[in-house]
């Protein structure tokens, strides 16, 4: 028995590296999303500006667009607010913003201050929807269908080379023209 757990030590250590081992070279910013061909989820909150104003699945009808997960406690958040802003004044981009565990009054300067890039806000205070959709965390940019399909997650900063490379194409296949 005690020539077996002289071995214990070599095959944790074994056993470590394996799955030490099977991650190397992944990209940590694609996350397979459960939604991925499916509508997105029913949902009901407020308008970030208007709270009086109830937002529903319905925004993400008639054309595709971008769903930007934020939150002002995000610094990488804060690294792509200029990129969201460029994409949306310089290509038209549609851009719905969410707003995610975020305080009202701090979202509301961060976009008087710094410019705000979406066509519409969403308010999650509680992660909610953001829950629903399988959020880990923001930034999370989703790309909606002309009729409420999740079509794509990306994890991590939307930047110039991730419009380029992956968003675009998605959304011009998606019957966008950008």
């Amino acid at each position: 028995m005690k020539r077996v757990l002289l071995f214990l030590p070599l095959l944790v250590a074994l056993v470590l590296g394996v799955l030490l081992f099977s991650g190397i070279g992944k990209d940590p910013t694609k996350l397979d999303s459960a939604l991925v061909g499916k509508a997105m989820p029913e949902f009901a909150l407020e308008d970030l500006h208007r709270p009086e104003v109830q937002v529903s699945q319905q925004v993400f009808q008639g054309e595709p667009r971008l769903l930007n997960v934020w939150g002002t406690w995000c610094p990488s958040c804060r690294d792509e607010h200029a990129d969201l802003m460029w994409l949306a004044k310089n290509e038209g981009v549609p851009i719905v913003g969410l707003n995610y565990k975020d305080q009202r009054a701090k979202a509301k300067t961060w976009l008087e201050r710094l410019g705000d890039p979406y066509s519409t806000s969403i308010y999650d205070p509680t992660g909610s929807l953001g829950f629903d959709l399988g959020v880990y965390g923001a930034p999370e940019t989703f790309v909606i269908g002309a009729d409420g399909t999740v079509l794509y997650r990306h994890v991590g900063v939307v930047n110039k080379q991730v419009w380029e490379e992956t968003l675009r194409p998605l959304l011009n296949q998606a019957g966008g023209q950008y």
